[in-house]
């Protein structure tokens, strides 16, 4: 079964184009991550917010992830970070086009 990580946190910028050269070399290496199976960026510069929704192949590589990934967050000054580890129901999810397949 797979698992969705859910993150977002309060950030001052760089959105678009920006966020892109910035961060280019972090999602390089987010492909790296043990189970990581997709990534997608999210931003909503109007409301200086930032984060990702993730799908890892294991509870345990989410979790894994989840720990690291905040503690470099925080270490660079992110504030109200939040975050939720989900059960993903593949089923559902395949009705309606859902790329939540782990095996």
């Amino acid at each position: 079964m797979p698992y969705l990580l859910q993150v977002d946190f309060d950030m001052d910028g760089p959105f678009g184009d920006a966020m892109v050269q910035a961060f280019s070399g972090l999602a390089h290496s987010i492909n790296q991550e043990p189970g990581m199976l997709w990534k997608i960026w999210t931003e909503a510069a109007a409301q200086g917010q930032a984060g990702g929704v993730y799908l890892f192949d294991t509870h345990a590589n989410a979790e894994r992830y989840l720990q690291m990934h905040s503690a470099r967050l925080l270490q660079a000054g992110v504030r109200n970070l939040r975050s939720r580890i989900f059960e993903v129901n593949e089923a559902l999810s395949a009705i309606n086009h859902g790329p939540v397949k782990a095996g």
